[in-house]
């Protein structure tokens, strides 16, 4: 009959719980609902999806590989924007003329003014030319930018220019990182004096 009793006790302790009569019995009641472990299941069912994000991340960087670029367009639409292009310049020359803006036509650009266009623009950012009554600022960085397009311009035309272009880029070239080397020499010979009145130069 005791036995009996305690068959009795384990399915009491399981349905009189919440009333409150078997008190004594309430934490063998605890441990067996902290040794059923499927509430924990759920709680790393969730870690998971936190990795899935990260695994998309991973592949964030592809779109920018050559393989993820889209095709070029065909010969016959790249003719067709050429001209719908020149067309399109006609029509705001004669938009101009007509308002009575009448301006000489700029020249067409070719590889010598795309060249002279980084070198008058390398020269302003070195402080060498400015408009009149501006006090002269040099952007090192940029100046820097700009010569470095030159030379990935150089690179990437190399055999494919003439002999006066191959000249005019190596001149420009020469004249501007020599100008760069004297401006950032003079910049670090002044970064490294004492400032004056600190007492140190007399030192």
């Amino acid at each position: 009959m005791a036995e009996k009793k305690q068959d009795f006790v384990v399915s009491d302790r399981r349905r009189f719980a919440p009333e409150g009569e078997l008190r004594p019995d309430a934490p063998v009641a605890e441990e067996e609902k902290g040794s059923s472990s499927p509430a924990p299941a759920p709680v790393e069912s969730q870690a998971k999806p936190v990795q899935g994000p990260e695994q998309k991340t991973e592949p964030a960087p592809h779109p920018a590989d050559a393989e993820e670029m889209p095709p070029p367009p065909t010969e016959a639409e790249q003719q067709e924007q050429r001209d719908a292009y020149t067309a399109s310049g006609k029509k705001l020359a004669d938009i101009v003329n007509k308002t009575g803006g009448h301006r000489e036509t700029l020249p067409e650009m070719s590889f010598e003014r795309l060249v002279e266009s980084f070198y008058m623009t390398a020269l302003i950012q070195l402080g060498a030319v400015r408009q009149e009554g501006e006090p002269p600022g040099v952007d090192i960085m940029g100046a820097r930018q700009t010569i470095d397009s030159l030379t990935i311009l150089q690179e990437k035309t190399k055999g494919n220019l003439s002999e006066r272009e191959q000249t005019l880029l190596q001149n420009v070239l020469f004249e501007l990182r020599m100008a760069w080397i004297e401006i950032t020499n003079a910049l670090a010979t002044a970064a490294a004096k004492p400032p004056a009145g600190s007492g140190l130069d007399k030192k």
